[in-house]
């Protein structure tokens, strides 16, 4: 696809301990701020930029991520993803991410907001070494209209491929479209308004882990419905219904939390966005 509305590609590679930036170039309406280290760790933290606001008609936008041997990156963005109303054409986000021996990748991204008359689609591409991690989150709000009415967009349609050694192991697709499918019903949101999913993929995944993840998502009091499913290679999807963002960030951070604790032996980033 030619004519990009904003590109960004970003390397990083490990060295002595420490993830540098290798390669960092952006063009048109997507940039990156400059690396932050929150802690001691080795771990770099990026936050991705859109200067325009938000998606609008027919706008196309490319990311490539490449993660060297050992390297370590906590990638998220500046603030929610909005949709606005797209007419003619639907605004389109592909990502391409290269996972190489031992790194590992915690990409989370805020809330996709789709406002009325929104068509978004998004495709998200990994290739990964058996030996890498990677753990990726989405949360899909109703959006938003003058009327004040819940999933008024058109349309959301979220891509997930993940291949480790070129082969494919998983293959997620979520597709909401309002006109055709009865949202609010069962099959589909169940009365609910927010969606949020989250992939981990890594070899230390297991049983005893996935015990401990049920135990702490039933902690929280809040009213939601969860799932969680292993995959056929060493990792785990999980699926949460909720009727605010919070609920299902407070769900993922304590996810997220314990896989660093017990698979880095660091505590998680701190996403400070305020």
């Amino acid at each position: 696809m030619r004519n990009w509305t904003g590109s960004l590609h970003l390397n990083v590679k490990e060295r002595k301990g420490k993830t540098v930036p290798q390669k960092v170039y952006f063009q048109g309406a997507f940039k990156v701020m400059r690396p932050i280290y929150h802690d001691d760790s080795g771990r770099v933290c990026y936050y991705l930029l859109n200067p325009g606001g938000g998606y609008l008609d027919g706008d196309r936008y490319q990311m490539k991520i490449h993660l060297g041997e050992n390297a370590k990156l906590t990638l998220t963005t500046q603030g929610a993803t909005k949709v606005y109303r797209t007419p003619k054409s639907y605004a389109y986000q592909e990502s391409e991410i290269l996972l190489q021996a031992g790194s590992f990748l915690e990409y989370i991204p805020d809330p996709l907001i789709a406002y009325q008359n929104a068509n978004y689609k998004q495709k998200n591409i990994i290739r990964m070494d058996k030996t890498a991690t990677f753990l990726y989150s989405d949360i899909i709000t109703p959006g938003w209209s003058p009327e004040g009415k819940h999933f008024s967009y058109s349309s959301i349609q979220l891509l997930n491929e993940i291949y480790i050694d070129d082969e494919l192991v998983v293959f997620d697709h979520i597709k909401l479209d309002p006109s055709l499918q009865n949202i609010r019903g069962l099959g589909f949101m169940e009365g609910f308004t927010h969606l949020g999913s989250m992939i981990v993929v890594g070899n230390q995944s297991n049983s005893s882990l996935l015990d401990r993840l049920y135990s702490v998502i039933e902690t929280n009091t809040y009213d939601y419905r969860v799932g969680i499913s292993e995959l056929p290679v060493p990792g785990f999807i999980i699926r949460m219904f909720a009727n605010s963002t919070q609920v299902i960030e407070k769900a993922f951070s304590d996810i997220s939390r314990i896989i660093s604790q017990e698979w880095l032996k660091t505590n998680s980033c701190f996403l400070r966005k305020y």
